[in-house]
């Protein structure tokens, strides 16, 4: 049995239809989803409610694996309400951890973090050996996933319990409400086609299918020391190259226009090295020219859909 916390957001979403598909179990413990978002499986037993050492409790449940997918997905947010951020990313990291060692120790427990915690990692792709400390994120929204990774390392070594951490790089796909892609094809809906920062700025993008993948793939390897694993393509992309392949799949004849000026938290650069997620048999499926078509395709039928 497989427990997918924020089973209704964006990446837990793939996460829960990953599993559904490979036959197991699955209960799924979150917030109700946003206007749009796709139904729950009818397979899944779906629970209601925050996460909190409360709530899963209350379940009575035994898992064998905890995904746990649930947590803030906002640098802005991030800094405009760092209190709810460290409640979200933080407190219900403790709140799952803390359950598995009263109720089932056994219970693998992956955690899906943040490239965030590198900071301005610019130049050579970045592996999970990379020092990081407190001060390296540019944002609440990166010490908070630093503090959530720390809190599974002590949990490993003080109570010997099993977890995988897997740095998430950019991540997108159909269904993603916010960041790069809605933003832009929000904008483009006004005519307008200025967008922050340089254009210049690499990302390394994965789709949150091969994402969800690889959450899966590193669970066996979950064990008491918490290892780490970026997650992404290893393959950078300027922002103006992304925003020239989402206007081509949308039909817009009109070009990106940066205003210069960066938006608090963001990196310039972010490139994973991805060898450690290759070595145990992982590899990213979807190009981003074809997750791009994808995402294009998605956002046209919600337009219409909400017509």
């Amino acid at each position: 049995m497989v427990l997918v916390t924020g089973a209704r957001g964006f990446l837990g979403g793939f996460v829960l239809r990953h599993y559904v598909r490979a036959g197991w179990d699955v209960i799924g413990l979150g917030r109700d989803a946003a206007p749009g978002a796709e139904p729950v499986p009818a397979s899944v037993a779906w629970h209601a409610g925050e996460v909190t050492l409360e709530t899963l409790t209350s379940l009575g449940l035994r898992p064998d694996l905890i995904v746990h997918c649930a947590g803030s997905g906002s640098v802005p947010g991030s800094f405009s309400d760092p209190a709810g951020d460290l409640r979200d990313t933080v407190h219900s990291t403790a709140a799952v951890l803390e359950f598995v060692r009263q109720h089932c120790p056994g219970c693998v427990v992956v955690y899906p973090s943040s490239a965030a915690v590198y900071g301005n990692a610019a130049g050579a792709p970045v592996d999970e050996d990379s020092p990081v400390s407190i001060h390296a994120p540019g944002s609440p929204y990166g010490t908070h996933k630093l503090m959530a990774e720390q809190l599974c390392l002590s949990y490993g070594r003080h109570f010997g319990l099993s977890v995988a951490i897997v740095r998430l790089f950019s991540i997108y796909g159909e269904g993603l409400r916010k960041q790069l892609l809605w933003d832009a094809c929000q904008k483009i809906e006004r005519g307008d086609h200025v967008y922050g920062g340089t254009g210049g700025e690499c990302r390394d993008w994965m789709h949150a299918e091969d994402a969800a993948r690889l959450l899966a793939a590193v669970a066996p390897y979950a064990e008491p020391e918490c290892p780490i694993f970026n997650g992404a393509s290893g393959e950078p992309t300027t922002v103006r190259d992304v925003l020239n392949l989402l206007y081509r799949e949308l039909g817009v004849h009109a070009a990106p226009r940066f205003s210069q000026r960066a938006r608090p938290g963001d990196p310039t650069s972010l490139q994973a090295d991805t060898s450690r997620a290759l070595a145990i048999g992982w590899t990213p499926s979807i190009d981003l020219e074809h997750g791009i078509a994808r995402y294009a395709r998605w956002y046209g039928q919600a337009l219409r859909q909400a017509v």
